[in-house]
C-alpha cells in the first residue's frame, strides 16, 4: 500500500462481481472506497460488502458521492451514456474498468480472450488445458470469480481473461501477454452508435501496449479481422490460425484431417476425430486454445489429452434430452446471428429452430441459408416477433408466434418429429422474458426435462 493509495478516493459503479471485487482490491490497497449501485444489489454481495465494511449504496447514485471520486471503476453493463457516466465525464473524472484496475497491482501472465463468439468455451478450455499441465491458472473476466478479487485475496500465476468490448472499452494501460480475437461479427451495436467500426475498435483495444515478446492469436479468414489488421500494428508475434494451411498459418487442418500447430517452440499434430467439441467453430475455438498452450510451454501431450475430455460450457450447444426420438439441445447462450450460424452449421438433423428475445439490430440474412437447408420449422418466441415473422415468413414452411416458453416448447412439439432436433439459439439477448440468457437456458432445460414426467 502507497501513501498515495490511502489518500485517494475510488468509487465503484455496480455492485456485481466486477464491481464487488474492485471495492475489495480497493480497499485492501488503502484508497478510500464507496460503491454505488441504481439497482438492488444481490444479497450474497450486500451481505460481503457489509463484512468487508465497505461503504455502500443502491437503488439510486448520490451524485455528490460519486463526483467526490479521484477515480471511477465502472461495470462493464453500465453504456458510456449513461445519466451518472456523463456527469463523471463533465468533471473530468477518469473511469476505468475493474480488469484495468486489477492489472495495476498483478504481475502474473495474463492470457486474454476476446471476439464475437466463442469466447466462453475458449477461454474455459485454455484454462483446463493449463490446469490439466499443472499450471496455476484462473477464470476471470467475464467467468469465474472477478479478477481483481483473485489479485487481492488468492492471486495466481496465470490468468486466463475472457474481455468483452464492454471491459476493453476502459482498459488503458493493461496489457495481455497473450491474446486472441476469434472473430468479429455484428454483436451490441446500439451500444456503439449502431457503427461497426466503433464495435471493432473496441475488440482491438485488446492489441494495446502489447510488446515483441507478447503473442496475438486471431483467425486469419475473418474479413473484419483482416481489414481491420491493414489499419491497425502490433509488436506482438502474430500466430494466426485457418481452417487450411496458408502461408503463415500457425495452425490449420492438414490433408489428412489432422490439427496441426505450429510455434516457434512446438510443431503438435493432433486428429480432428479426437477433438471432444464438434463442429467447425469449435476447431476453431481449439486451435486458439492449443496455440495459447503451445505459448504457455504445456507439453504436446497435456495439449491433446485436454482437448479431447474437455466437457463443453453449459447453454453452448448443450445436449439436454432426446424425447420421442426428437434431441432438445440449449444453445441459449446464441445471443448474436454470427453465434446461431455455428449452431445451425453443426446441426446434422432436420431442425426445428427456437429465435427470439430482445433484438441488438440483427441483421438476419447471414442465417438465412442455412434456415432454408437446414430448418423445417421456426417458433418465435419473445414479447414482439415482428421482426422474426417478416424476415422469416417467406422462406419458412411453418413458423409459430410465441409469447412464453411454454407456448414455445408445445409449438416445437407440434412441428418435431422423430429424428429431428429442437434448437434453443435464439439470435437475441434474453432481457425481454429472462433475467439472464443463462436464465433462459436453465428455464429451458426444466421445462423440457418435464416432458419425460
Amino acid at each position: 500500500m502507497s501513501n498515495t493509495d490511502s489518500k485517494r478516493r475510488i468509487v465503484v459503479l455496480g455492485a456485481g462481481e466486477s464491481g464487488f471485487g474492485a471495492a475489495v482490491l480497493a480497499k485492501d490497497r488503502g484508497f478510500d472506497v464507496f460503491l454505488s449501485d441504481s439497482g438492488t444489489i444481490a444479497p450474497k454481495y450486500r451481505e460481503r460488502l457489509e463484512a468487508e465494511g465497505i461503504s455502500f449504496e443502491e437503488g439510486s447514485h448520490t451524485m455528490p458521492l460519486i463526483l467526490s471520486a479521484d477515480e471511477i471503476v465502472k461495470s462493464p453493463g453500465i453504456p458510456l451514456d449513461a445519466p451518472v457516466i456523463l456527469a463523471v465525464r463533465a468533471k473530468n473524472i477518469p473511469v476505468i474498468s475493474e480488469i484495468e484496475f486489477a492489472g495495476r497491482y498483478t504481475d502474473s501472465k495474463m492470457v486474454c480472450i476476446t471476439g464475437s463468439n466463442g469466447k466462453t468455451t475458449t477461454t474455459m478450455l485454455i484454462h483446463h488445458i493449463l490446469r490439466h499441465a499443472g499450471i496455476d491458472a484462473a477464470l476471470a473476466g467475464n467467468v469465474g470469480v472477478s479478477l481483481a478479487y483473485q489479485v487481492a485475496r488468492d492471486p495466481h500465476d496465470v490468468y486466463v481473461v475472457e474481455l468483452s468490448s464492454f471491459q476493453l472499452d476502459n482498459m488503458y494501460d493493461f496489457k495481455a501477454n497473450i491474446a486472441v480475437i476469434l472473430n468479429i461479427t455484428p454483436d451490441h451495436l446500439d451500444r456503439y452508435d449502431h457503427k461497426m467500426e466503433n464495435y471493432v475498435r473496441a475488440k482491438f483495444r485488446i492489441l494495446q501496449n502489447m510488446q515483441d515478446s507478447d503473442s496475438f492469436i486471431f483467425w486469419k479468414d475473418d474479413p473484419v479481422i483482416a481489414a481491420q489488421l491493414r489499419q491497425v500494428c502490433t509488436r506482438a508475434r502474430m500466430l494466426p490460425f485457418s481452417e487450411f494451411r496458408e502461408e503463415g498459418s500457425a495452425a490449420y487442418i492438414d490433408a489428412e484431417n489432422r490439427l496441426i500447430f505450429e510455434t516457434p517452440g512446438t510443431c503438435m499434430k493432433m486428429p480432428r476425430a479426437d477433438l471432444a467439441l464438434n463442429g467447425l467453430h469449435n476447431v476453431f475455438n481449439s486451435m486458439a486454445a492449443g496455440l495459447s498452450a503451445c505459448l504457455c510451454d504445456v507439453s504436446k501431450d497435456d495439449i491433446r489429452e485436454a482437448l479431447s475430455d474437455f466437457c463443453g460450457v453449459e447453454h453452448r450447444l448443450e445436449f439436454t434430452a432426446d424425447i420421442d426420438g426428437v434431441r432438445w439441445i440449449n444453445d441459449s447462450k446464441a445471443t448474436n446471428v454470427n453465434s446461431c450460424y455455428y449452431a445451425l452449421e453443426a446441426m446434422t438433423t432436420p431442425t426445428v429452430l427456437i429465435l427470439g428475445g430482445k433484438d441488438k439490430g440483427n441483421d438476419y440474412s447471414e442465417i438465412l441459408p442455412l434456415v432454408k437447408e437446414k430448418v423445417k420449422a421456426i417458433v418465435a418466441m419473445g414479447k414482439d416477433n415482428a421482426k422474426i415473422l417478416d424476415f422469416f415468413g417467406p422462406h419458412v414452411a411453418k413458423i409459430a408466434d410465441t409469447h412464453t416458453l411454454t407456448d414455445a416448447i408445445e409449438a416445437c412439439r407440434a412441428f418435431a418429429s422423430n429424428g429431428d432436433t429442437v434448437l434453443l439459439s435464439p439470435c437475441c439477448a434474453s432481457f425481454d422474458l429472462f433475467k439472464s440468457y443463462e436464465d433462459r437456458g436453465c428455464q429451458f432445460k426444466a421445462e423440457v426435462l418435464k416432458l419425460k414426467e
